[in-house]
């Protein structure tokens, strides 16, 4: 019994150092294994593609010197890489891991601007659901409303997405559209369409099923007959009202706004609001102008 018991602690300490021996040279061959390469994905939201792509993902690697793909895997910093990509304003989040194949995954989903903002200095930046500010790069752009103002913790700009995403998913409204404005000291919401000519001042987003009605009343029923150039300014911002400011200027020649990258955006739009009022139209209900 007691030779029994000998064999077996014997058994026991070899197979202790068998297994001691075969993980440090395991972790020996791990730490010298080659680097397999970079794995990059982006995870877009289904129809609702983010700007940030695998080749930025690269570029951005390569910049902070922390793609070395040609040593071993084990020497690919994998946490840093993730800090430093989740510091990007434009990525909400990160993942990166070494995978058993010492392939270096890396996962990013970025932020999805709904839309882009020009302010009175000219520069420019796109804003997520939350109003969070995303950078405006010349590398990529995003086919998203343009909304022109000034914003701040005061009035942000999240105030008028919900207006913004029910026109841009209105299929009448989205083709009259161009873009969108907010005075800077009134406050009222401008809509400029995609007919030059006029602009449409809603004022707020209160009673909006009527202020949208009245609009679209005198497009059918007005402006066919006195001419899309006759007035500069329709406003619905009063309660049961169209106000229709004629024109006594010639429509400015359409201008240019450049962004910080020095690319063509959009109609200038206070030159489109550049009018003198000398005659005013007004309907107390949508279906008649005196």
């Amino acid at each position: 019994m007691e030779k029994t018991s000998v064999i077996r602690c014997l058994l026991a300490v070899a197979l202790t150092v068998y297994l001691v021996m075969a993980l440090v040279l395991c972790s020996d061959m791990a730490a010298s294994a080659r680097c397999a390469g970079f794995d990059i994905a982006v995870n877009d939201a289904p129809g609702q593609p983010g700007f940030v792509t695998e080749s930025e993902i690269q570029r951005l690697l390569k910049e902070w010197k922390l793609d070395n793909a040609a040593g071993p895997a084990a020497k690919v910093n994998t946490r840093a890489i993730e800090e430093r990509l989740n510091a990007v304003p434009n990525i909400e989040s990160a993942t990166v891991q070494r995978m058993p194949d010492n392939k270096i995954r890396v996962r990013v989903t970025p932020m999805v601007p709904v839309a882009r903002i020009f302010n009175s200095k000219g520069a420019s930046y796109y804003i997520n659901r939350d109003g969070k500010r995303l950078t405006a790069n010349s590398r990529y752009r995003i086919d998203v409303p343009i909304i022109a103002g000034d914003f701040d913790k005061n009035h942000p700009a999240t105030a008028i997405l919900p207006l913004v995403e029910r026109l841009e998913n209105d299929p009448d409204w989205k083709a009259i559209v161009s873009h969108y404005r907010v005075d800077p000291s009134s406050r009222d919401i401008i809509l400029v369409p995609m007919i030059r000519g006029h602009v449409i001042n809603l004022g707020d987003t209160s009673a909006l099923d009527s202020k949208l009605a009245r609009v679209m009343t005198m497009y059918r029923k007005v402006l066919p007959l006195k001419g899309w150039e006759y007035y500069d300014t329709l406003s619905v911002k009063w309660g049961g009202q169209c106000v229709a400011t004629r024109r006594d200027k010639v429509i400015p020649q359409s201008m240019i706004l450049f962004d910080q990258e020095g690319e063509a955006e959009t109609d200038n739009i206070d030159a489109m609001l550049v009018s003198t009022a000398s005659d005013t139209v007004h309907s107390t209900t949508p279906a008649y102008v005196n």
